[in-house]
């Protein structure tokens, strides 16, 4: 039996709103949601939809979902308060939960998985590097690294498809490298695929409930562990490096040595450090490359937004590259950014486990429960958002008044383990739509359904294979006073042609 195949009661549509209680019912009020008969309905959607799982969950039920599904029961929370309460308000009691947790056999006690005084501990020892002045000096590393992109593109105008999720990803290595590490990633070809097995993982683990063991000799757990031995063997290299050549200290290899260097525990110290690491070559290269590739699929299919990107980034930079002040000139490139992440955050979803009872919209969730906040539907509420399911990068201009819930937008997380590394991101994922807008356009391969894959980030099933066009040249402008045509506008293959 199928999600969408079950009813809810008059009574669970008209309970009381997030944060607000209803005195005629118990604190001990359980969410509403399918009956025990829909579990094997629930599960399949668990490991083959997860997206329709939870779309439907909150389109049938509510903002507060229990989701019955084996052994384990997940709270399910769809409002901009419960994001609030779990994740800011009361963030102590919700620790990393179900998918993030088994994540933890590769990425071991790195910033996405520990807890506590180490978070907070590891959390102090990164900071520094993404500080305001340290990522305005990286802008023109970032640039250049798009540049390079731009060009490999550019030789491909006119031949067959690229696949546009792994340039992004390569791309987001390379900055990743060259800003944070003070290291060529390039080197390391292993990367992506590592991680690919790691994401498979840790999602099999989830969906499997965890009862499959580790010692179980399936080719995807083989890959696994594989994948673990080749990130531990890059993170050495990277340390080794860094060791024979210190340069100015003030990079992230450099900091995670230090800091291991004060361990009374040699061992602890290393370990910690090579969690760190992989940690960092995870998050900081997986989800920018997501929000890249899911904003070019947009912008292809909206080529008015293609003409104003265009237009903009012609205007601000000419043929020069950015630098960090363009960044608040590039705004409607800014918003296209945002606008996607909105569609398609690449976190589409936060996982957290109760430490304590707790209370969340005025029903109970007991200690030791799997609690879900999903950017993804929380993104596409409509109590939060008009007309949610378009793309319309208007809606965050900054001179339109918001009127929103400040927790109904939350693509980098929120609260104390809001992403560290956001505004290096948002700059790079500006940077790479402005400086591609300005010379080229990225067209999806004739007859490709996109189909969107939630692993630890929401990426595109099978690539995004594009066809790369280079725009035509501007026409020179007129000189003052003389015939001030307008221009030709380029022309746009029709859905037909592509």
């Amino acid at each position: 039996m199928s999600l969408t195949d079950q009813h809810s009661t008059r009574a669970d549509r008209t309970a009381p709103g997030p944060g607000r209680h209803d005195p005629r019912r118990s604190s001990r009020r359980t969410p509403p949601g399918p009956p025990l008969l829909a579990t094997p309905g629930l599960f399949w959607k668990l490991v083959t939809d997860r997206l329709t799982l939870m779309t439907s969950a909150a389109a049938r039920y509510g903002d507060a979902v229990r989701l019955r599904i084996g052994p384990k029961t997940l709270y399910f929370f769809n409002h901009p308060d419960h994001a609030k309460h779990v994740l800011a308000d009361n963030a102590a009691n919700y620790h990393k939960g179900i998918g993030l947790a088994q994540a933890r056999r590769a990425l071991g006690d790195g910033l996405l998985t520990s807890e506590g005084a180490l978070w907070r501990k590891q959390r102090k020892v990164i900071q520094p590097v993404f500080q305001h002045r340290r990522i305005a000096g990286q802008a023109d590393v970032v640039a250049g690294e798009v540049a390079k992109v731009v060009a490999r593109l550019r030789e491909r105008d006119g031949g067959g498809p690229v696949d546009i999720t792994r340039e992004m990803t390569s791309l987001t290595l390379g900055v990743l490298g060259h800003t944070l590490l003070n290291a060529d990633l390039s080197v390391f070809e292993s990367i992506g695929h590592s991680f690919e097995a790691v994401q498979d993982q840790a999602m099999f683990e989830m969906v499997s409930l965890g009862a499959v063991p580790m010692w179980v000799p399936l080719p995807k757990q083989l890959r696994f562990r594989a994948a673990r031995r080749q990130l531990q063997q890059v993170v050495d290299r990277l340390v080794a490096a860094r060791r024979a050549d210190p340069g100015d200290g003030e990079d992230v290899v450099s900091r995670l040595i230090a800091s291991a260097g004060r361990e009374a525990d040699v061992a602890v110290g290393q370990r910690r450090m090579r969690d760190e690491l992989v940690t960092l070559l995870l998050a900081g290269h997986e989800t920018t490359a997501s929000t890249l590739s899911w904003s070019f699929f947009l912008i292809d299919r909206h080529p008015e937004v293609w003409e104003r990107l265009h237009a903009e980034a012609v205007e601000v930079l000419g043929d020069r590259l950015p630098g960090y002040d363009d960044l608040r000139r590039l705004s409607y490139t800014t918003m296209v950014v945002q606008e996607a992440m909105r569609l398609y955050p690449p976190v589409w979803i936060l996982p957290r486990q109760a430490q304590a009872d707790d209370e969340v919209g005025g029903y109970h969730v007991p200690a030791g429960a799997d609690v879900l906040v999903c950017p993804y539907t929380l993104h596409r509420h409509p109590a939060f958002w008009d007309d949610p399911e378009a793309f319309a990068p208007e809606r965050f201009d900054a001179e339109r008044p918001a009127g929103r819930h400040r927790y109904s937008y939350i693509p980098f997380g929120a609260g104390p383990r809001v992403c560290v590394g956001s505004n290096l991101g948002m700059m790079e994922a500006v940077f790479v739509i402005a400086m591609v807008a300005r010379e080229l356009r990225l067209v999806l391969e004739p007859g490709r359904t996109v189909v969107p894959e939630p692993m630890l980030s929401l990426r595109a099933r099978g690539g995004m294979p594009m066809a790369v066009r280079a725009r035509p040249p501007e026409r020179p402008r007129p000189a003052h006073g003389a015939d001030e045509s307008p221009p030709a506008s380029a022309t746009h293959p029709s859905q037909e042609q592509r």
